[in-house]
């Protein structure tokens, strides 16, 4: 194994366990049947001004980490046969 596979693959695994961690901290939407009744209205104050709370916030952060996976695991895969 070549520096550059065991740095890439290093922070690859420390990718994984953040969007782990990220998604295991977050909360379900539980809306089920609520929902369908009510028609999931967000016009309320906290349904307006739902982009500062937290579970906004850990949704970033998710997709954020989920691309940074994704950007590694693909230069993992372009970058490390022209290194050999």
């Amino acid at each position: 194994m070549t520096t550059v596979e065991i740095i890439l693959g290093g922070v690859l695994l420390v990718a994984c366990l953040i969007i782990i961690l990220i998604v295991l901290i977050q909360e379900g939407k539980d809306q089920g049947l609520t929902s369908a009744v009510g028609g999931g209205n967000t016009d309320t104050f906290f349904g307006k001004n739902e982009s500062r709370t937290k579970e906004a916030k850990l949704n970033r952060w998710t997709k954020i980490a989920a691309f940074i996976f994704f950007a590694i695991a693909l230069a993992v895969n372009i970058v490390i046969p022209f290194v050999k």
